[in-house]
């Protein structure tokens, strides 16, 4: 990995550390939850509350929804990120969306706190020079079929435009396996920690796609060091028109949080 110039954890690259409003990415755990896709304000708001409530610290929403079918349901766009606005309004909870082009990247950044480069975009490198010329964090997920040093690559892309700010993001990637939606490699965790300064999250909504093992491997993401969680939560997910088969309940998220915060307290004491 002699290319990473900006990435690699160095004498003078120690470990990053991102301000978004008071909450320090790469110091605090965090846990970014929420529906996988803004359906609609009453959906969005209320599972914002249910997200605080349980003590998630940021909002996830997905209001551009790259799908596989054309006709599947794309998202709201700009009325999604009014409400995903209205959310943060209504909960003070920072915002996390998806920005998909990047002739879009300037507008939505008045709208959201975090730019989220899903795992379909990662090698998007126009995109990822333009999110690089934001003053905006970037979650930047692994691709599905994308190595380690792949990944740290486009990373270098977006802090070589001068934004630093950049949360890694492991999603699971693509394996013969068919039992789970992906394959979540929680291997990357400590190898992203010994090879960079950036931080790392772990999603394991999409990294397994099993609503049964979202909980333990959210626990296991924990233990093996991983910074934070990014967890798809909605206010009934039966009804959801993407990826209900992922999505925890508000109780369901509340239980999970409280098992999260006895993982932490055992690791603080080894």
């Amino acid at each position: 990995m002699k290319n990473l110039k900006l990435t690699a954890l160095s004498e003078t690259h120690r470990r990053t550390v991102i301000l978004v409003g008071d909450i320090r990415i790469g110091e605090d755990f965090v846990v970014i939850a929420g529906p996988c896709a803004v359906e609609s304000e009453s959906q969005t708001i209320k599972t914002a509350l249910a997200v605080k409530a349980a003590g998630g610290n940021m909002l996830r929403g997905g209001a551009f929804k790259p799908r596989t079918s054309p006709y599947a349901f794309q998202g709201l766009g700009l009325k999604g990120l009014k409400i995903l606005e209205k959310a943060k309004k209504e909960t003070g909870l920072p915002v996390v969306t998806e920005v998909l082009d990047s002739r879009d990247v300037s507008w939505i950044c008045e709208y959201i706190d975090v730019l989220q480069i899903g795992a379909r975009n990662m090698q998007n490198f126009s995109l990822l020079k333009e999110v690089g010329k934001s003053n905006k964090p970037v979650l930047l997920k692994r691709g599905m079929y994308s190595t380690l040093e792949e990944w740290l690559n486009c990373a270098e892309y977006i802090l070589s435009e001068g934004n630093p700010n950049v949360i890694l993001c492991e999603r699971g990637i693509r394996t013969f396996e068919t039992y789970t939606r992906n394959t979540l490699d929680l291997s990357i965790v400590p190898s992203v920690k010994e090879t960079t300064h950036l931080p790392i999250f772990v999603d394991p909504s999409h990294g397994t796609g099993k609503l049964s093992l979202i909980e333990p491997m959210s626990l296991a993401a924990v233990a093996a060091g991983a910074d934070g969680l990014v967890i798809e939560v909605h206010i009934n997910p039966a009804e959801a028109m993407s990826d209900k088969d992922q999505q925890l309940t508000p109780e369901m998220f509340q239980s999970l949080m409280a098992k999260v915060e006895k993982v932490r307290s055992c690791l603080a004491e080894l």
